[in-house]
This record gives structure tokens, sequence and C-alpha cells, in this order.
């Protein structure tokens, strides 16, 4: 493998050098001509080797985006699913499978390629303006997810006996020693870790046990002409494709120093991240339609306990509360951490301060302010507001309206 040089001529000049090298370097991979030890060509085995390694060091971004895409809103979106309409939606959520790799994947690469978030690309190549309108529907949409999270953190402090404002208070806390006393790598396995416990979601589908010739009725069966069949498939475009999951993994993966020689692991990242996402969505949209009754008076979950409550014919009340309560929380502190730091790398990109997990506080006071605003903000205003699950289902409407808005650049004029 190739050693960059350094260069004289600055950080830009090192980076650009170090892309050039990693892009060499695929290229010799790709023919099989490193040399390994005794400086032969290295051998298929050992090429494949070399790229399972290099998908492990480059795993992260794509995963933590698509663990945070199955947030709490997008749990709910999909238990309402469930209970309202049984499999009927199940075909649209392996149909957004290859919807939300190509739109992750570009993004991915754009930042890749680039070196620069997605809020400076579209300051740069569109104008002020441009950027600015994209960050205020990021603003918006950011804002309603971090309240989404925020209500499932507290619900799930209910459904165990915790006041609202202890477990949230406690959240906030935690949220914000993760972030103010990292580094990306470290914010990074903490986010990988917390996501993991969305995994509770496929155990359950799996005590459900669906019936397949159920399963089958929904693929067969879609009833277009019901408005409320026709709200809830734009609640769950909203709840998988989401505007502030563009502007993170490209700002991820520019501060994660990815070069255009790891394109083809952050795609696989992306890859596996999109059908695991989905995954989750549908387990949690098979138990409840397997556990409730559906159809046209099918019933509907209104609040974070009746979900659970769904849950207890196979494992029991105390078991379905610390599951299902397991799998809210992990799904809400990776997507409070991933929507919040959008936010924070958006306003850095658009305004020019320093916006990097790698700065220390004292470097980019602004870009850890903006963070800690959004956390502790958005905490006080679940703390004021009752139950959200119906707010939760707008808010997924919100975001699949506000998706061509923040997708405006392409179609924007250039200066």
């Amino acid at each position: 493998m190739m050693n960059p040089p350094q260069s004289g001529n600055g950080p830009e000049a090192d980076r650009k050098l170090r892309t050039t090298v990693a892009l060499a370097d695929e290229i010799d991979l790709e023919q099989g001509l490193v040399e390994g030890g005794d400086g032969r060509p290295e051998s298929w085995a050992g090429l494949r080797l070399r790229r399972f390694l290099t998908f492990l060091a480059v795993l992260g971004p794509g995963q933590i985006v698509m663990m945070a895409d199955t947030d709490v809103g997008s749990v709910i979106t999909a238990a309402q699913s469930g209970a309202r309409w049984g499999y009927a939606l199940l075909p649209l959520q392996f149909l957004l499978i290859p919807v939300l790799f190509v739109v992750q994947e570009l993004t991915a690469r754009l930042g890749i390629f680039t070196g620069k978030g997605h809020g400076e690309l579209i300051r740069e190549r569109f104008g002020a303006g441009w950027g600015w309108v994209s960050i205020g529907g990021l603003s918006v949409a950011i804002v309603g997810a971090i309240i989404s999270e925020f209500s499932g953190v507290a619900a799930v402090g209910e459904l165990v006996g915790v006041p609202r404002s202890m477990s949230l208070s406690l959240a906030v806390g935690f949220l914000l020693l993760v972030v103010w006393a990292g580094s990306y790598r470290r914010v990074e396995r903490i986010a990988l870790a917390l996501g993991f416990c969305e995994m509770a979601f496929l155990w359950v589908a799996l005590e459900s046990h669906p019936h397949l010739s159920s399963l089958a009725q929904g693929f067969a069966a879609v009833p277009w002409h019901d408005a409320d069949y026709r709200y809830l498939v734009a609640a769950n475009i909203g709840a998988v494709i989401m505007p502030w999951m563009i502007f993170f993994q490209q700002s991820a993966v520019v501060d994660k120093r990815l070069g255009p020689g790891h394109l083809r692991a952050a795609r696989w990242d992306t890859a596996v991240g999109s059908v695991v996402t989905q995954i989750v969505m549908v387990a949690v949209l098979v138990t409840t339609a397997a556990t409730m009754s559906f159809g046209h008076d099918g019933h509907s979950l209104g609040t974070v306990g009746q979900i659970a409550q769904a849950l207890t014919p196979y494992l029991g009340e105390r078991t379905a509360r610390l599951v299902f309560g397991a799998g809210i929380l992990g799904a809400a502190l990776v997507a409070i951490l991933v929507t919040s730091l959008a936010a924070a790398w958006g306003f850095g990109e658009m305004t020019g301060y320093k916006h990097s997990l790698e700065n220390h506080p004292r470097e980019a006071p602004w870009f850890y302010g903006v963070y800690a605003m959004a956390v502790a903000g958005s905490a006080v205003l679940v703390d004021r507001v009752p139950d959200l699950v119906r707010l939760n289902l707008g808010i997924e409407v919100m975001n699949a309206l506000l998706l061509p808005w923040l997708c405006q650049s392409d179609l924007a004029p250039p200066n």
C-alpha cells in the first residue's frame, strides 16, 4: 500500500493527496497488484480479507443514520400501520429499501468525493440564499424529530415508573456528555451500541409467529381507495426517508475523513443499513398486525404504553415492557444524537464556524452550543406537552413533504 507523503500546502492539500493515494490503492486492489509481505501480488483471498477489514473500518455513518431512521416516530408509524391495516402496508416497507439506499448512497458519495457537507455544497454551488432555505427546512424537520424522540424517552420512563422530568433529564445529561467529552470515533461506537437495542423488535416479531397466508394477503389487498390508508402510506414514506439523514451522513463521512478509496465499503455500509432499518420496521408492523384484528374497523394505538401492551400475548407484561422499552430507548437516543449533530453540522457548514467532533468544545463553541440547544430545548418542550403519538404521525407526513424542499438544490440554477 502506498504511504501518503506530507504536503506543505496546508490541510486541504494534504486531504486531496491522501484521497488520491487511497484511490490509487483501491485500483491496485481491484487488479490484485498490492504486494504482500514477500513482495508478490496479493491473492484473491488476501484481497477479500482486505476488503472486509476496510468495510469494518468504514462501517459507521451508514449504519448509524439507518438506525436513527428507525426512530420513535417510525416505530409508532409501523405499529399504527399493523394495528390499523394488518399486513396491507407490508409491501411498502420492502419497496422503500432501494429508494432509501439510492438517496443515502448519493449522499455518501457526495461527501466522499468533495470532502464537504451537504449545506456547504449547496452554499458554494447555489448561493447562500438556497443554502438557508435548505437549513430552514432542516431545522423544522429536526425540531419535530427530536420532540418525537424525547416523547419516546418520556414514555419509556413512565412504563417503568420513572417521572417524565427525571427520565428526560437523565437522557439530556447522557447525550451532552457523549458528544462534549468524545471524538467522532467514540460517538460513532456509542451510537452503534445504542442502535443495536433495536434488534429487540426482531425477537418479538419471531415470537409472534405470523401466519404466512396472512402475510401473503397483505401483498394482494391494497385499499388505495381509503384516505386513512393513503395517510399512513405518506407517514411510512416520511418515516423512512427523512431530510436530516442527508445532512448527517454526508457530514459524518467528511468528519470520518473517508476518501474515494473507501467508496465500495461506504456503499455496503449504506446498503446493509437500508435493509436492517426496514427489517426493524417490518418486525414492528408484523408484531402489531399479528396481535390485533385489522381491516377497515382496525384498531389504533393511541399511546406508547398501548404499543407495548400489544407485545404481551407473546412475552408477558413485564418482559414486553422491558423489551419494548429497550428498543424504543435505543432508537430514541441514537436518533437524538444523529438529528442534533445534523443541525450542528448544517449550521456550521452554512456559517463557516468550526463544525467537527474532532474539535474541542473550546475550539468550536457554536457547534457544540447548537447541539446542546437542540437537545436541551426539545426536552423542555416535551416535558410540558402530554402524549405525542398523534403528533408523531403528523411529523412523519411532514418529513415526506419536506424532502422535495431540501432536495431543491438539484433543480436550482447554480450561481
